[in-house]
């Protein structure tokens, strides 16, 4: 049956959509789109972020204080008796005996008064840069952290996404384990029905079979915290399924530990958040030591004052001047000496924090760089090992066969080779786990 019109085209439509959807929500996450999707909703990195911009409006209040301060006031004042304002005045009153000056007085109960002043610092001591510039510094500080977090990001969604994929192996191990203990069961029944062996080797692989599903169980049950967590840390839906492209193989890592450690004090932004934390402690000594300059200013000041609302009413007066003034203080008992000496103090902490640093960064990378060491070579050892576990499986059984090893060799033979797996696996995912941790600890950003 043919559907035409605009029916069919909303049928096909739908149909499209629902498949390129399904098509996307099957399709497996690689570790640079987790990467991605960790970045873009992590919500400490966004508060760090708003961090930068709060740091970026206390640096432009900061750069106000070189510019003028303008201030304007307007008042309204009602007197009990009337008070003079303005200037006197001076009339010709005629008399009978000639033309007499009179002074007359402008009063009025009223009175509105308009101020304005304009006020420039000229010199402070250098408090006013040095604040700026620690403001400035601020700036950068907060885009390191944004950095630091980022780093912390990463290395949390690497880590996830091994542990994942490390977890995963475990449940097929562990699956496999049950598979050959089943078939090992099927073949104890078979020689018991016989007569072979006796009942007691068919509830020893029947308690097997019964351990081996149990730890299957549990597997399944660290792959489904595993990716919950993941899920949790993506901001995701914690029960959304988790498809993840397989990745955990082993890569040599290239460099040495002195290599390592001389690209750790190169990129790390802990350690640019360091020095400028050192650069503020001495501009902040800066700051304390400004008193002992004297502060200079130029102001200009205007003032209008009238019987009338508008200030424009025949009773007003107006003036205006304009001051250059310089304060400096003489005595204050040492303060400013012991307040410089206070800050000189915290620019030594700030370098000894630095220089402790620094020495926890060389021993994090030391830490790391032994740990993907002994993962490396255990990786090696527990290759050679499986292929060991599985001949000595392959030979019990055929052993078992013919009667000449027993239950118990075998059984034990498939617990080796699940162990041996194991350990394979365990090594692979904590190299790839260490070796995101050296990074980390080297600066390094992935991808």
């Amino acid at each position: 049956m043919k559907v035409k019109g605009p029916l069919g085209f909303i049928l096909i439509t739908l149909f499209v959509s629902g498949l390129s959807w399904a098509q996307s929500a099957s399709a497996p996450l690689t570790l640079e789109e987790s990467i991605r999707t960790a970045l873009e909703r992590n919500l400490k990195l966004h508060s760090v972020k708003e961090g930068v911009m709060g740091s970026e409006f206390r640096r432009k209040a900061a750069r106000a204080d070189f510019f003028p301060k303008w201030t304007g006031q307007y008042g309204y004042t009602r007197y009990d008796d009337p008070i003079t304002i303005g200037s006197s005045s001076s009339v010709n009153v005629p008399k009978d005996d000639g033309t007499k000056t009179v002074t007359i007085s402008k009063t009025s109960r009223d009175s509105y008064l308009f101020g304005t002043s304009l006020v420039q610092n000229l010199f402070s001591g250098g408090s006013i840069s040095a604040n700026y510039r620690i403001e400035k510094l601020g700036v950068d500080l907060s885009r390191t952290n944004v950095e630091t977090v980022k780093h912390d990001i990463v290395l949390q969604v690497r880590v996830g996404y091994f542990t994942i994929l490390t977890t995963e192996r475990f449940a097929e191990v562990a699956r496999q384990a049950v598979k050959q203990f089943e078939a090992q069961l099927e073949v104890s029944k078979a020689f018991f029905e016989v007569g072979l062996i006796p009942k007691n080797d068919v509830l020893q692989a029947e308690v097997r079979l019964a351990n081996a599903r149990q730890a299957g169980i549990k597997a399944e049950n660290e792959v489904a915290l595993a990716k919950s967590a993941f899920n949790n840390f993506l901001r995701r839906e914690i029960n959304a399924p988790v498809t993840l492209v397989d990745i955990l193989e082993y890569k040599p890592f290239s460099l040495n530990f002195e290599e390592s450690l001389e690209e750790a004090f190169r990129r790390r932004p802990e350690i640019r958040a360091a020095d400028i934390s050192v650069d503020q402690a001495k501009e902040i000594v800066k700051i304390a030591r400004s008193p002992f300059f004297p502060t200079v200013s130029l102001s200009g000041n205007y003032s209008k004052n009238s019987d009338e609302f508008y200030l424009n009413g025949d009773l007003k007066s107006e003036r205006w001047n304009i001051n250059a003034l310089a304060t400096f203080t003489l005595w204050e008992w040492g303060k400013t000496y012991y307040r410089v000496g206070e800050s000189k103090v915290k620019v030594t902490q700030a370098e000894d924090a630095k220089t402790q640093l620094i020495d926890g960064i060389t021993l994090e990378v030391k830490d790391d760089y032994l740990n993907m060491l002994v993962a490396e070579k255990n990786i090696s050892v527990a290759e050679k090992s499986i292929e060991q576990a599985e001949e000595n499986l392959r030979l019990n059984e055929e052993r078992y066969k013919y009667q000449v090893a027993t239950a118990t060799d075998v059984l034990d033979a498939v617990v080796l080779l699940a162990q041996t797996r194991l350990n394979y696996y365990s090594a692979l995912g904590n190299f790839n786990v260490a070796k995101a941790q050296l990074e980390r600890s080297m600066g390094r950003m992935y991808p």
